[in-house]
């Protein structure tokens, strides 16, 4: 259990990025973290994994604060920020020299996740550029196997074909035993990969559900429905309108997470009241 209570943070008195604000996250599931830019996102990612310290209440994690940064707590997270800095080991000898830290490590799926990114073994990590630099990374952080791993713009630097990797080894590496946070502004790049949303916006998070519950209740379409009173949000389209609308049919469709998104951020409260 990840679990956030009344967490106020400001790197301000004056400005806070967050107030009062609680959250409760649960193992097996891959969330999506949204947000404007300077909603906040990274820092709810860094008081989460202990790296900055809230004003007041707490995070915890398997009932770790992560304020007191305890070799207990350490060993159950890892966090991949948007900057990396690596030195100027191979990925062998990084492994060689950090994995020791996390009792759970397994050399194995690090080095196969490494050959499917096609990331040599032997090559100088300094030296790499700042997508397989990524890719060590995340193949790293993976095979930690922590309760909780955080990444933070993954897949910045990343080309297509590497995308579409990510997302597979991503996939395939989520236990019921492990939750993943994934925080980026690249919505497209976490289709088909997610199962949960978390929209932080205005000090809050306004939204968190999994995409399953989301499609219960809201209806993604292409077209305005005649029925202009089943429509909670609507945006043009280059064919049409792309709209969201009261699932009363209980049709599935697929979450359109970058409409939704929009419907949030321009504060159309009839969106989140309807799902909440």
């Amino acid at each position: 259990m990840i679990e956030i209570s009344n967490l106020t943070f400001g790197y301000s008195k004056k400005k806070l990025l967050f107030k009062n604000l609680n959250l409760k996250l649960q193992m097996g599931h891959i969330y999506g973290l949204l947000g404007k830019n300077g909603a906040g996102k990274s820092t709810l990612l860094k008081n989460l994994a202990g790296l900055v310290f809230p004003l007041e209440g707490q995070c915890k994690l398997k009932g770790y604060r992560a304020a007191d940064r305890l070799p207990g707590f350490l060993q159950e997270l890892f966090f991949i920020p948007e900057e990396i800095y690596l030195p100027g080991t191979s990925a062998v000898q990084f492994a060689q020299s950090t994995a020791h830290f996390y009792p759970k490590f397994d050399e194995g799926q690090y080095f196969r996740m490494l050959a499917e990114f096609d990331v040599p073994q032997t090559s100088i990590l300094s030296k790499l550029s700042f997508g397989q630099q990524k890719k060590v990374m995340i193949a790293f952080g993976l095979a930690t196997n922590t309760t909780l791993l955080i990444m933070d713009e993954p897949t910045n630097g990343l080309d297509i074909p590497s995308k579409a990797k990510f997302r597979r080894i991503i996939a395939g590496a989520l236990t019921e035993e492990r939750c993943i946070i994934i925080s980026t502004h690249q919505i497209r790049d976490l289709d088909s990969l997610i199962d949960s949303l978390l929209i932080v916006h205005e000090q809050e998070i306004v939204l968190n559900k999994s995409l399953d519950e989301i499609a219960e209740r809201i209806y993604f379409g292409s077209s305005a429905l005649l029925d202009k009173e089943m429509v909670l949000y609507e945006e043009p389209h280059r064919i049409g309108l792309n709209t969201m609308s009261v699932n009363h049919n209980e049709v599935f469709s697929k979450v359109d997470m970058e409409l939704l998104f929009s419907a949030v951020i321009s504060d159309h409260k009839s969106v989140i009241n309807h799902l909440n």
